[in-house]
């Protein structure tokens, strides 16, 4: 824990500026099936999907409620990549204005945003559509479209392990967690045992280690820019007790 540039709001400001209001009854809208670690998968003691190229920059969503459409979104690369072996930054900024059935700079869920996708047909491209940090109008041109989704897929809630399995088989996955505590993260493994069973943040699990010192952690790809944490990201504890409900609301896309 130390100084970084949440350091000066109050508890009350930090949850109103950066984190969401998520319903955890809405997080299952959308998933279409359960994942089922194939027979064959090796489950490593460590994996990096930044090591592989599945993972763009670490962004900024800025005073803007939004975190559900980059943990959305962060997935969406991740898989995109893995099919088709390119790696396109996505558009947060086309969800918030277009996807209705989620709150944009006031929150949503990642699930519904994934289904909205589906359903729209596509998402753009980062490029095409940038972020502006606030809601606007819909402004969705499908010839800028740069990933799709056929379905949405959901890791077993509560199951660190059947999360391991996911991101080492599959790749990135979205997670929504309780990210109240993280305000004065600035590097290290994140171990808390006080988080709280409701959620509030959506973020995306880009692989898994130990470290001497900290012991298992996730390796977590946040959305509050390269200045926090240890460049953006931050090490959770793992394999205790599914600390800050890591593991609840695992879900990825099928494209």
């Amino acid at each position: 824990m130390g100084i970084n540039q949440f350091s000066d709001l109050n508890s009350k400001e930090f949850q109103e500026t950066v984190l969401s209001s998520i319903n955890a009854n809405d997080l299952t809208i959308g998933i279409t099936q359960i994942y089922t670690p194939s027979p064959s998968v090796q489950i490593p003691g460590s994996i990096d999907w930044r090591e592989k190229g599945a993972v763009t920059r670490v962004k900024d969503q800025g005073g803007c409620g939004s975190c559900w459409a980059f943990s959305a979104i962060g997935t969406l690369e991740g898989q995109n990549f893995i099919k088709n072996r390119q790696l396109i930054s996505l558009s947060e900024q086309n969800l918030i204005d277009c996807s209705k059935e989620n709150g944009g700079c006031d929150g949503g869920w990642p699930e519904t945003a994934l289904n909205f996708i589906k359903d729209n047909g596509g998402v753009d491209t980062e490029d095409s559509y940038p972020y502006e940090e606030r809601d606007g109008e819909c402004r969705f041109n499908a010839e800028n479209i740069g990933a799709k989704v056929t379905g949405t897929v959901g890791v077993a809630s509560g199951d660190e392990s059947a999360l391991a399995a996911a991101i080492a088989e599959k790749g990135p996955i979205s997670v929504a967690v309780d990210a109240s505590q993280f305000q004065n993260y600035q590097g290290g493994v994140f171990d808390e045992p006080s988080c709280q069973d409701d959620v509030n943040h959506g973020v995306v699990v880009v692989g898994y280690g130990r470290d001497d010192i900290g012991g298992d952690y996730w390796l977590v790809k946040n959305s509050w820019s390269e200045s926090w944490g240890e460049n953006g990201y931050i090490r959770i504890a793992r394999n205790k007790n599914n600390q800050c409900k890591i593991a609840d609301h695992g879900v990825y896309p099928l494209v």
